[in-house]
């Protein structure tokens, strides 16, 4: 359905996955059960070695295991993508789609959004942050994409908030190989202080996105209550809203339990007389 870069453009030791178009020959070929070897099957279609005899009459048979983890890539849902297009000493960023119009709809809907303006400027955006260079990376684009898809926005401030996270996840990375090759204790320390705030400033993304999602709202339930003499306790489920929120829908928690000895609560209802909890006295 998309079109994806030849193998031939890493070598068969380096490249670390294979394309989306060179493993749909190798998943057909293993639900058929005529399958072989993975490392073979990446080099003979990467066009470095080729069948043996014994290759041929000794498929390699799955593990019920390896069948089912096929079986979910080949009904998964992929990601949309983009490649570049260049023309002369211009590069722009283009559906990787059959008919562009569609693969444009693709990405608004990935994107949570139905604004064309919208999805021009963050793929610019992406298009930056997912390059190293002068020249644009579709591989690093593509990336920020699926790391876009995977958390399923809902709408375009979603969209940006995963977008910042796949940003900050990618520098993340960066320091991190450069904390793996620092040379001095002054480039240790500079590294090790810029990973340790992306990384905090990602599980701040995340929590800043469930508050979005939720709203805000927290619950808390209580199963247990144990209540000594003297103190008090609310039976029931307590609701806590945010900041501003209206109260209208909050549960209406149920009289507080208070021993005898303690004076009376005062009741909002007017019309009733208040009732004193009677209970026995322990003996000292």
């Amino acid at each position: 359905m998309f079109k994806t870069t030849p193998c031939n453009e890493y070598s068969c030791a380096q490249n670390v996955g294979i394309s989306l178009a060179n493993l749909a020959p190798l998943r057909h070929d293993l639900i058929r059960g005529t399958q072989m070897a993975p490392e073979a099957a990446r080099c003979e279609m990467a066009g470095e070695i080729k069948k043996t005899p014994s290759q041929t009459e000794r498929p390699y048979v799955p593990t019920e295991r390896e069948v089912a983890a096929i079986q979910k890539f080949a009904h998964a849902e992929r990601a949309p993508r983009v490649r570049v297009s260049e023309q002369g000493k211009a590069q722009t960023i283009i559906a990787d789609h059959p008919d562009e119009a569609t693969g444009y709809v693709l990405l608004m809907e990935a994107l949570g959004t139905s604004e064309p303006d919208f999805l021009d400027g963050l793929l610019s955006q992406l298009a930056n942050a997912g390059s190293s260079g002068r020249e644009l990376e579709k591989r690093g684009i593509n990336f920020m994409l699926s790391v876009i898809k995977g958390i399923k926005p809902r709408d375009q401030v979603e969209a940006m908030l995963a977008a910042q996270m796949a940003a900050v996840h990618m520098a993340s990375m960066t320091f991190a190989r450069r904390l793996g090759h620092v040379e001095n204790i002054p480039q240790q320390d500079s590294a090790e202080r810029a990973f340790n705030k992306l990384t905090r400033t990602f599980a701040t993304q995340m929590e800043a996105l469930k508050r979005y999602r939720t709203g805000g709202e927290q619950k808390v339930t209580v199963q247990h209550v144990r209540v000594s003499e003297g103190g008090q306790a609310i039976v029931g489920n307590v609701t806590h809203t945010s900041r501003g929120a209206p109260l209208e829908n909050a549960a209406i928690s149920p009289p507080a339990i208070t021993d005898a000895n303690s004076p009376l609560m005062p009741i909002i209802d007017g019309t009733k007389e208040p009732v004193r909890v009677t209970g026995r006295r322990r003996s000292k």
